[in-house]
């Protein structure tokens, strides 16, 4: 037998399925050959590509030596073709071929009686590669490959089976002739009455009990059953029999015949043959509906199906199968999945869909405008009837793969042969889940996503379709789309989360600080001993895993040294990638007993425990709830529908969070490639009407490029309609809408149990938040959302969710309180989901404001402060773009970024932020002081960055500055914006808070305020200082490093602190102004610059071209409006007669008397009891945050006021 050589022809870690057939690389480059090898003749083997990345594949001799770097033709006596770079190798390297796909079939073709070597891909000649190799004495060649990691593939050495070997053909004629002889027995019939033979019809058989019949078929069983044993003769024999029964048509229900012969192999084979015998039909049946091509009437897929269908139907089979390790929820899951096509041409898209279509109506910010011809409505509408051609193609097979998901949940077939298929099942799939959200799980055994999705539409569809069936048999229980999870499951320790995270933290530490809780919420009495065993029994548990990690490890390291890893064969010959890998590997785990508990361990609710449930632990009893024990005692109680249906709702909203929504997010892909080539082809045809007549070099290449974007555009739009039908389809969006309400529903009931809600695991979060934004950016270009039922209302009641959850004490992971904070920031970025937000009910508003109000010490800022700034965009000066107005137009990928969004200000929120502000001094304080605390620390950050950033530009030598470095600039600079913003909006609403000085903190605030904004001016008005010459490189990174968004802000704030007043507004500009001006830091000519004018322009002079080069508000007339122009004249006319004044005022200070800490002001304090001294700003500046003195460290108690000695002394 002709296999991979395992044992010592091999180089590097690889992975070998258990056919030694399929193998998966594990390491930088590793190298495999073949036991065969062949020195005369022709010969060929092919290679099913499971991956497209770097592989050598060819042939070598036993005397090649490969290593990490060098492999199948790297050696004189190797020849290789690698379809990934397009070459073939032998030492050198040269152009050869095609580019293989994933899924392509690559057929090595030697011919040692000439001394050649080719190359075919799928079946198409790629021509002589390599001829004049070396023949002769010692020189044989073995088929070889060599690929880097991950990889992988899949060998065909001969036709159909095995390696280079015929089949079987002395059982295989053995095996037909037995099978003739059953087929006889079925169409054969007994007339007593006449004592002859008659012909029936096979479809009509019925073992009904003659003797003669029975007798007959048990000797043709007693030498058919041993031969059904073997893979190749079940595959060949017994399958095509059975495929062969149900190709005349007709419905499943129409034929019987494969039942009774299942009956007939469960009376007449021994169970372990009849078992054995079974498991190789699945799995044959697997392989062929998992590799079978993808026809226009997807009819191969179709017929595995139907014969898997009608295997399931009969129940005992389907017990064993769904009990078997050997077929459960990992490996069922293939059945589930609808792949799409590597090629159009491969699934008959072309007669399908044989009219494209794309937007073609951009403008220049890649924005689809409403005109539409008439062709391209014709067009349009031809496109969409093929689409819904492909799609009731697509749904026979969806519903056939439902039907298959019915079987298993059936829950009436319990009769004597154990627990129904429902309560198998179900066991099997919490295993499932488990071991696809263990973060601690092999990654090999992981459901690849492009599986889960397929799953989870399927099994929501076959979920509701029992819920509703229910419903109908008891009226008062509730309908599927009112369904939710009770928060019971979530602490009565009757459903296994694993390790899942809870809301309020791990599982142990809930159940030791609310146990008091439980007992009197919900009447769960947590034993004290048997808290202290699970947090013993976690320890064991992460012993066990350490020490299951050293065997791995020990295990990989034996095999890099002395052998390949084997896998097993359940899934042997043609691998597809990572698919492969998880479903074979999760054999070994499977079939790997656990071992039995100790006395210790009885109080583990863990795995082995969940799969020994039964139907009356999950259902419960008369005297027991089963699932939902533990209901709180103000809650109802309410019949919601079989309790089992409740744990498949909650897993299928686990595996959502798992891995579907990733998916979802990959698969919009191809959707954004249409879009961006429809623009490319749009740009180039334009250029084609512009090109003059004489270039026609330019218009020859103009027109290549219109015909190869046209031409991946025609194949992208028939990919896109596949797409679109298997996963952003109407029903698809549906199920999702689904799970997202009942997530809303779960966690508002959960919200009622008070402290129980930190029991809720993260995930339900989580889907809630995910899945909306799935509906939002991944369904919505192909259907609408308004067209969703309550789609209003579920908007709303998941703005309240966020509102009220983004701050909830009860929640303690980090992880999923940024989550929550990022969702509610994106959340009041767009209209429709602001005006959500503005909808709920008012004490919600208030409270979410109040949060969002909090001082920023202490908790993560920049996300409130975000959202705040959201808020406000709109209304400040200057502030009504969507994007900075020296960068370039949004790109259309962009546009659906919550951050370039039009500004949306929500004048309610901005309302309640005011009347917050107002009623409580004490809270509008700490809020400011800690805005204008973050704001001096983003701004010194971005300063010394950038002197770092300049330093090293001006170096001579060449030099780079790290990406990171930049990141983080960019960062702070849009920090200190966004907190500027925000003081400004909280001067325009509420500017008592600076001005009012009968509010205690009011004086202080104002000369921080005054402070800050000098020296922001400062630093960035100054003429070709460092922030204008770092603005000038425009290097990477910070580009929204410029004069205008920090500028306008500031201007924003002083105009209306200082010139723009609200109408109820009682307070005067003086006071302020003062205050600006006492600033030791302030200068007249940064507002000067504000409007384009320098100190010479004033005078009179005439300004050089070169000094006319430099930032003004004027400059911007699509920004700032003429009225807001105005403002800032008037501000700086007021400032000048106002600094004029000022300083004829003002009394010259000798520097003893001025403060010692910032020597900007005269001493003006005494602290008690230190009697050290410094001025009024200073202090009150400092005891904000700390109470010890500045120079002794002494405690503070009070502050007097102070007057020199030599006037008079109060105290």
């Amino acid at each position: 037998m002709v296999v991979l050589d395992h044992t010592s022809g091999f180089e590097g870690l690889l992975l070998v399925d258990d056919d030694l057939l399929g193998v998966v690389g594990h390491s930088n480059f590793s190298s495999i050959r073949a036991t065969t090898c062949v020195y005369q003749g022709k010969w060929m083997y092919e290679v099913l590509i499971s991956s497209q990345g770097l592989m050598q594949i060819g042939w070598c001799t036993l005397h090649c030596r490969f290593n990490q770097e060098e492999g199948v033709g790297d050696t004189p006596d190797s020849y290789a073709y690698d379809g990934n770079r397009v070459r073939k190798w032998n030492v050198t390297t040269t152009s050869y071929g095609k580019s293989w796909a994933a899924g392509d079939i690559v057929t090595c073709v030697i011919d040692l009686d000439e001394g050649k070597i080719g190359f075919c891909l799928n079946g198409i000649s790629l021509g002589v590669a390599f001829d004049n190799i070396k023949l002769g004495p010692g020189l044989a060649y073995f088929p070889a490959i060599s690929l880097s990691f991950k990889e992988s593939v899949a060998f065909n050495f001969g036709s159909r089976y095995r390696p280079m070997q015929n089949p079987p053909e002395a059982d295989l004629t053995k095996a037909h002739k037995l099978l003739g002889y059953l087929k006889n027995v079925i169409t054969t019939g007994i007339d007593v009455q006449e004592a002859k033979l008659t012909v029936k019809g096979a479809s009509l058989w019925q073992a009904e009990g003659e003797p003669t019949v029975i007798i007959a078929l048990a000797h043709i069983f007693n030498r058919f059953a041993p031969l059904m044993c073997k893979v190749y003769l079940v595959e060949e024999v017994l399958m095509t029999y059975f495929l062969s029964i149900l190709e005349v048509g007709g419905s499943v229900d129409e034929h019987p015949l494969i039942q009774q012969l299942l009956d007939l192999m469960w009376l007449l084979m021994e169970d372990y043959e009849v078992q054995e015998c079974l498991k190789q039909l699945m799995m044959s049946l697997l392989r062929a509906y998992r590799f079978s091509p993808i026809i226009p009437d997807l009819g191969l897929q179709i017929h595995y199906l139907r014969l898997t269908i009608a295997i399931l139907r009969h129940e005992k089979t389907r017990k064993y199968l769904l009990s078997n390790t050997t077929f459960d929820v990992l490996r069922s899951v293939v059945f589930f999945f609808i792949k799409t096509p590597l090629r159009v041409e491969e699934a008959g898209l072309e007669e399908l869909i044989p009219t494209t279509w794309w937007p073609t109506r951009f403008d220049k910010e890649g924005k689809e405008t409403r005109e539409e011809s008439a062709e391209e409505r014709l067009r349009r509408r031809a496109y969409e009837r093929g689409c819904q051609r492909l799609k009731k193609r697509i749904e026979v097979v969806e519903e056939l793969q439902v039907q298959i998901l019915k079987l298993f949940l059936n829950n009436k077939d319990k009769g004597s042969s154990g627990e129904a298929s429902r309560y198998i099942f179900l066991n099997k799939f919490r295993k499932f889940l488990q071991e696809n959200a263990s973060s601690r799980g092999n990654p090999t055994i992981l459901c690849p996503p492009e599986y889960m999705v397929c799953f989870l539409h399927r099994l929501i569809a076959a979920l509701r379709s029992y819920w509703d069936e229910y419903r109908r048999r008891n009226p008062s229980a509730i309908a599927s789309e009112d369904a939710f999870v009770p928060p019971q499951l979530f602490y009565n320790g009757k459903v296994d989360y694993f390790d899942l995270q809870r809301l309020g933290g791990l599982l142990s530490h809930l159940k030791k600080a609310l146990k008091d809780d439980l007992a009197s919420k919900a009447n769960i009495i947590i034993d004290p001993a048997e808290i202290s065993a699970i947090s013993m029994d976690d320890l064991d548990e992460d012993d066990e895993n350490i020490t299951q990690q050293v065997q791995n490890s020990r295990k990989s390291q034996t095999a890099a040294i002395g052998g390949a890893l084997a896998r097993p064969s359940w899934l042997s010959s043609p691998t597809l990638g990572r698919a492969n890998r998880f479903l074979s590997t999760a054999a070994v785990s499977l079939m790997n007993p656990r071992r039995s508990l100790t006395t210790v361990e009885k109080v583990k609710i863990r795995t082995l425990n969940m799969e020994q449930r039964t139907e009356e632990d999950i259902e419960g009893s008369h005297a027991n709830d089963g699932l939902l024990v533990g209901r709180p005692s103000d809650v109802r109680d309410q019949l919601l529908t079989e309790k089992s249906l409740l744990e498949i709702l909650d897993g299928v909203i686990m595996m959502y969070n798992l891995s579907v929504h990733q998916q979802l997010g990959k698969m919009v892909g191809v959707s954004d490639d249409v879009h961006e080539y429809a623009v490319a082809l749009k740009d180039t045809e334009e250029k084609i009407t512009r090109c003059p007549s004489k270039r026609k070099d330019i218009m020859e290449e103009l027109i290549k490029s219109q015909r190869v974007f046209s031409e991946k555009l025609n194949h992208l739009s028939r990919r896109l309609a596949w797409i679109n039908a298997t996963i952003y389809s109407k029903e698809k969006m549906l199920d999702i809408y689904w799970l997202l309400q009942i997530c809303i529903k779960t966690i508002e009931r959960s919200d009622r149990t008070q402290s129980l809600f930190a029991f809720m695991p993260e995930f339900y979060l989580n889907v809630a938040m995910n899945s909306y934004s799935a509906l939002k950016n991944y369904f919505s270009p192909v259907n609408s959302m308004d067209e969703l039922p309550g789609y209003q209302d579920t908007l709303s009641r998941l703005a309240a969710i966020l509102a009220k959850h983004f701050a909830d004490p009860r929640i303690v992971g980090t992880d999923i309180k940024d989550s929550l904070m990022q969702a509610l920031a994106s959340y009041v970025c767009y209209p429709h989901s602001l005006r959500a937000v503005e909808r709920i009910l008012e004490e919600q508003r208030m409270a979410m404001m109040k949060n969002l109000l909090a001082p920023y010490e202490q908790r993560p800022w920049a996300q409130t402060n975000w959202i705040l700034v959201r808020l406000w965009r709109g209304c400040g000066f200057g502030y009504r773009y969507t994007r900075l107005p020296h960068l370039l137009k949004t790109k259309p990928e962009d546009a659906n970024m919550p951050s370039l969004q039009k500004p949306c200000p929500s004048t309610l929120l901005q309302q309640h932020m005011a009347a917050l502000l107002c009623s409580d001094f004490e809270m509008a304080a700490s809020f400011l002081n800690s805005v204008l605390n973050q704001l001096n620390w983003a701004f010194s950050e971005f300063i010394g960055m950038i002197q770092e950033i300049q330093q090293a530009a001006e170096r001579p030598e060449r030099n780079f500055v790290d990406s990171r470095q930049l990141k983080v600039c960019a960062t702070c600079f849009d920090l200190s914006v966004s907190l500027l913003r925000v003081l400004e909006m909280t001067i325009t609403l509420v500017p008592e808070i600076f001005l009012n000085w009968t509010r205690p903190s009011a004086e202080l605030l104002l000369r921080r305020l005054a402070q800050l904004i000098n020296q922001v001016l400062n630093r960035v008005t100054a003429e070709k200082n460092l922030f204008d010459r770092v603005v000038n490189l425009r290097l990477p990174g910070l580009e929204s490093v410029d004069h205008y968004p920090i500028l306008v802000a500031v201007t924003g704030i002083l105009v209306r602190l200082l010139i723009s007043r609200g109408p109820s507004s009682t307070f005067t500009p003086s006071r302020a102004t003062a205050v600006l001006l006492a600033d030791p830091c302030f200068q007249l000519r940064s507002i000067q610059y504000l409007l384009g004018e320098n100190e010479t322009s004033t005078l009179g002079a005439t300004p050089s071209t070169a000094e006319r080069k430099h930032f003004s508000l004027q400059a911007y007339p699509e920004y700032i409006s003429l009225e807001e122009l105005g403002k800032v004249e008037d501000l700086f006319s007021h400032l000048t007669n106002e600094s004029k004044q000022a300083a004829a005022a003002a009394l010259p200070t000798s520097e003893e008397d001025l403060c010692p800490i910032c020597y900007a002001h005269p001493i003006s304090a005494v602290f008690r009891p230190c009697t050290h001294k410094s001025c009024k700003a200073c202090i009150n500046q400092h005891l904000m945050n700390n109470k010890d003195c500045f120079f002794c460290k002494a405690t503070i108690t009070g502050v007097d006021d102070y007057i020199k000695p030599s006037t008079s002394f109060t105290s």
